[in-house]
């Protein structure tokens, strides 16, 4: 149902408002549409109440005693004779069924001219099925044409006066039962329609226009994070400010952005060269073992300085995207490991180019396929197409991660064990950085554990962007 639903709804601001003005007016057209017919239908039946009580009153003992009693007449007065019978017969003829409604409103507006019959009956019956009425049209040869009520239905009425035996019997054509309104409502809809929505749009337009450069910028500024290229502030007064409050709020951003860029090269210069100093100091100490660790220890300080700048730099990267075959790039990275004797096996692939930034793609792949031969002894590596997205997948036969662990180890400094010895796992910058990359090219990084054993982890990278 949500996705009919999606399909259905425009995705953009300005569509879904002009669906919902659209809807709102259908309806609301729909709602006097409604009333309209049931006004046109009261004073439809007000009127055949009227017209039979004024027969009714009017002529009651009226009769047809020849064809020469009619001369002289106008045409109005003699067809409605015509309709109007006196007869001592039950008015009713069998299988017809009385109208307890129009009985009743025939009976209030006779009341109120003081008539109270004593029996009053209301029918709605075809002419073909009344003789009296088909044989007074025949009997009137003045007539050229038959009358155009001739051709349909009748509300019929009959009432017995107090002390009468005779009936007196009136009929009144029936109306068609569609409102003229119609037609004439049809026509306002769409104007309205026209008139409304296209105003409408041209205002929504306004606001939606300025809305959709910001958005494009947005997006703009969260890959490279410059502030060349800003919009001007347009449209309503709210939009221009909130342009204005988004530029301004990109260039604090991005002179934060510039200050941590300092701060990190001048703590990675400042702390580097005091370590390279302490590597040429070391080599003065005259036990080797103890030689060996503090040289250990100074080269793990090293790659965890280098790991913060990178996860710091990748944020914002001044390499641009190229074509590259992800494929041949994953391949050139396992034979790295292959090289250097790790277990890592290169699966099933497809070949697939996106525009990339191969030497941090290429780190994110050394630190995913580092962390599944560090836990888990050896790793298998695919590259498939699943969905919009390429997904480099790599497995390993570790003992996992609890499932409520798997979000938290993506976050920097995040391990599995206390330690931040790099022996046992490192500093826990390794997903970290992967998953900033994934990002940067627009992608992302999933964890779960395999039903089988182990861990897999994958990068899925979009291949439409």
């Amino acid at each position: 149902m949500n996705r009919v639903v999606n399909r259905i709804v425009p995705k953009s601001l300005l569509g879904q408002m002009l669906l919902a003005v659209g809807v709102a007016l259908f309806v609301a057209q729909g709602i006097s549409a409604v009333l309209l017919y049931r006004a046109a239908e009261q004073r439809r039946e007000m009127s055949y109440a009227s017209g039979l009580a004024f027969q009714l009153i009017a002529q009651p003992s009226f009769d047809f005693r020849s064809k020469s009693s009619n001369r002289g007449h106008g045409a109005g007065p003699v067809w409605r004779r015509i309709r109007v019978e006196v007869t001592s017969a039950y008015p009713l003829r069998p299988g017809e069924k009385r109208d307890s409604r129009r009985e009743q409103s025939l009976r209030s507006i006779l009341s109120e001219q003081g008539v109270l019959p004593a029996q009053l009956l209301v029918t709605t019956r075809k002419l073909s099925d009344d003789s009296y009425v088909l044989g007074r049209l025949r009997d009137r040869p003045d007539l050229r044409a038959r009358p155009e009520w001739s051709n349909g239905e009748f509300v019929v009425a009959a009432m017995l006066r107090p002390g009468e035996k005779a009936w007196t019997v009136a009929r009144l054509p029936l109306a068609s039962s569609q409102p003229r309104q119609l037609g004439e409502l049809i026509m306002q809809t769409l104007l309205l329609y026209v008139v409304l929505v296209g105003l409408l749009a041209l205002l929504l337009r306004r606001i939606t226009r300025p809305l959709a450069a910001l958005t494009r910028r947005l997006e703009t500024f969260a890959e490279t994070r410059e502030t060349d290229g800003q919009i001007e502030p347009s449209g309503p007064e709210d939009t221009r400010r909130l342009i204005a409050a988004h530029n301004a709020m990109e260039a604090s951003i991005a002179a934060l952005l510039d200050e941590k860029d300092v701060m990190l090269g001048a703590i990675g210069h400042d702390l580097k060269t005091p370590l390279a100093a302490l590597r040429v100091r070391i080599e003065s100490v005259p036990d080797d073992a103890e030689r060996a660790k503090m040289a250990a220890t100074i080269e793990d300080i090293a790659r965890t300085l280098d790991d913060i700048l990178s996860l710091a730099r990748v944020g914002r990267p001044t390499d641009p995207l190229e074509p590259t075959d992800l494929a041949a790039l994953v391949a050139s990275v396992v034979e790295e490991f292959e090289d250097m004797g790790e277990p890592v096996i290169l699966g099933t692939g497809e070949r697939v180019a996106l525009p990339l930034r191969a030497t941090w793609l290429r780190r994110a792949l050394r630190n995913l396929i580092g962390n599944a031969l560090r836990y888990g002894e050896r790793a298998t590596v695919s590259l498939r197409r699943e969905g919009g997205d390429a997904v480099v997948r790599i497995d390993d036969d570790g003992p996992g991660i609890a499932p409520g662990d798997l979000a938290r180890m993506m976050e920097p400094f995040a391990r599995g064990e206390g330690s931040r010895n790099r022996s046992t796992g490192g500093a826990g910058l390794g997903l970290a950085i992967a998953r900033a990359i994934a990002v940067q090219h627009g992608g992302r990084l999933v964890l779960a554990n395999r039903p089988e054993g182990g861990l897999r982890v994958e990068l899925r990278l979009p291949t439409k962007r």
